[in-house]
């Protein structure tokens, strides 16, 4: 279809995106809209540097390839460039998504009567610490093509959907906020979800009535499947995105591979191909995903890459080169990262603290060396009990001494479908999971 010029590499990414928003605020809608993009990156490099385009006429694809061809330097060896060299070659059309399952098939009305359905069920107006309310639903669907001059021939789908209730309770001046996300790859699935919503909206309602302040210092904390989710993602999946440690030789010659780096209990995976939010096909560098495991009962094993990394580091490609749209270039991202579960069930890693904290959800984290996240519902834990709510402002701790300090791993692994992770300006879908996790000591604030 294209004529890729020679003593050069060159790849070209077209995206077709269509996607939808209703939302709802305090019974004034004040979002309902449907847009779609289309556009091409093009992208040639001579082994010393990239030369990129971005364009939104499909039709100018050729003279976009053939101008950048013009300004780099052609190298007759450039296919033995390490870098090229590791760029996989898949001829493939993977769509999942076609048919009935298409979420471009869904009419505003459909959209509308989702959301409607779960405001008439979910909020009550007579909650007199009710002060401000949402709701809403949104979908996006992309259709991928990627072609390189190595002969790659791809083309691929992904879709994904949601509806979501929230909820503002003042209660003495102070705002406590919260709700339920439900998100899939398939509209179907949005449907009968009112029990969570209402018990979603109870335990914030009571979290707002009778939370206390938390004593600062350091805990035993017990953290949710969806606290030790966010951070399996934050706190170390970031640090195995190998780009990180491309310009420095002191991680490079920390971060190596076969190091202890955590308990025996702790395993971490991260892989493309499974049914969630980070699900991909190929990557948009046309490399398949694979299952890569980061730790395994507690050693280092493995590491996320791009071309670019796995060619510096002498390592493997994993799948991992993602980029926001069109017009981004790839960087290594995670896709799926979550915590192995164990053998131990959750009431009896609660049940094993008599004084301690549980950390029921956050409402973001980060992290590198050091990790924070700002939780927005805790409990207190007494003689293996939860009891009163906690208003906690910081969860802090060390990212390794933590990994060494988890000894229970509960058998409940859960995935969070609603997770979109930044780095370096670009947003991306991701998902992350992991079960009820106890950790020996982190400090509270």
């Amino acid at each position: 279809m294209y004529d890729f010029p020679k003593g050069l590499y060159a790849d070209i990414r077209i995206e077709r995106h269509a996607n939808a928003s209703y939302n709802v605020q305090n019974g004034e809608v004040m979002q309902n809209s449907e847009t779609s993009t289309t556009g091409a990156i093009i992208r040639v490099y001579d082994g010393k540097m990239w030369y990129t385009s971005v364009t939104n006429d499909l039709d100018r694809i050729q003279s976009e390839l053939d101008g950048l061809a013009a300004i780099a330097e052609p190298n007759d060896d450039i296919c033995i460039d390490p870098m090229v060299k590791k760029f996989e070659v898949h001829k493939d059309k993977v769509l999942l998504f076609e048919g009935e399952k298409d979420v471009r098939n869904i009419t505003r009305g459909q959209r509308e009567k989702l959301v409607q359905g779960y405001i008439s069920s979910c909020v009550d107006k007579s909650i007199p610490e009710l002060k401000q309310w949402a709701a809403g639903y949104f979908h996006s669907h992309t259709l991928k093509e990627f072609r390189s001059s190595k002969g790659a021939e791809i083309v691929q789908d992904f879709q994904q959907c949601g509806v979501y209730v929230w909820f503002d309770f003042v209660v003495d001046g102070v705002t406590t906020s919260g709700g339920k996300n439900i998100m899939g790859m398939d509209f179907d699935l949005l449907a009968g979800h009112e029990r969570e919503i209402i018990e979603r909206r109870e335990r914030y309602l009571d979290f707002a009535k009778n939370a206390v302040d938390v004593t600062p210092g350091d805990y035993v904390c017990v953290l949710s499947p969806a606290v030790t989710g966010m951070f399996t993602h934050e706190s170390f999946g970031h640090k195995s995105e190998a780009d990180f440690m491309l310009n420095d030789k002191t991680l490079q010659d920390e971060w190596v591979i076969g190091k202890k780096v955590g308990s025996d209990l702790v395993s971490i995976c991260d892989s493309g191909d499974m049914p969630h939010r980070g699900y991909i096909a190929y990557d948009d560098e046309g490399t398949a995903p694979k299952e890569t495991w980061l730790i395994k009962n507690g050693v280092l094993t493995g590491r996320l890459h791009d071309a670019n990394s796995a060619a510096v580091l002498g390592e493997e490609l994993t799948g991992n080169a993602r980029a926001q749209d069109f017009g981004c270039t790839p960087m290594v991202r995670m896709t799926n990262t979550y915590m192995q579960p164990g053998d131990t069930a959750p009431d009896d890693i609660i049940g094993g603290v008599e004084d301690g904290i549980y950390v029921y959800n956050v409402n973001y984290g980060t992290g590198q060396g050091t990790f924070t996240m700002q939780p927005n519902c805790c409990y207190r834990i007494r003689n293996g009990k939860l009891a009163e709510p906690l208003r906690v402002n910081v969860v802090t701790g060390s990212v390794f001494q933590t990994l060494f300090d988890i000894d229970a791993v509960g058998s409940d692994l859960e995935f969070c479908d609603t997770s979109t992770c930044g780095k370096n300006g670009q947003s991306m879908p991701v998902s992350d999971a992991g079960p009820t996790i106890r950790v020996r000591r982190l400090t509270i604030n």
